[in-house]
């Protein structure tokens, strides 16, 4: 079984590129502190977790979390691999995220809601605030 359950603060605002077929992909990086504290400096040490959603997801995500903000994922790890400019393989590690759950709004806010943005006869994502987002098998694109 492979799957990894996160929560952290994006480190930075989500990018977002589409494949040639329209698929929206949000690439975001969590910082995701260890459970125990650093004896050396007292202080959390944290994971920084690459995270690529596809899809309405993304489109999400990219939309209503930014640099700071906490979100809680659920996906599967994946690897690979490429070859840089220096023809050295560089190996790879991220997760696909599948399901997700705003945690918070900014950072020391955490109890601030989000505005509604998208007209009032479509659903609101962030009316679900604090509770799992269902996305189905087909809105992902593989």
């Amino acid at each position: 079984m492979n799957n990894a359950n996160l929560l952290g603060r994006l480190t930075r605002d989500v990018e977002v590129n589409h494949l040639q077929n329209g698929t929206a992909v949000a690439r975001f990086t969590l910082a995701v502190n260890r459970k125990f504290k650093n004896k050396q400096t007292g202080e959390y040490d944290a994971d920084f977790i690459n995270c690529t959603a596809f899809g309405k997801p993304a489109e999400i995500i990219s939309q209503y979390v930014t640099k700071g903000q906490q979100l809680a994922v659920s996906g599967e790890i994946r690897t690979g691999s490429y070859e840089n400019k220096e023809g050295r393989t560089i190996y790879t590690t991220e997760v696909n995220v599948q399901d997700f759950t705003f945690v918070s709004g900014q950072q020391g806010n955490q109890n601030q809601g989000y505005q509604q943005q998208a007209a009032p006869q479509q659903a609101n994502p962030i009316e679900q605030q604090g509770e799992q987002i269902n996305i189905h098998g087909d809105d992902l694109p593989f």
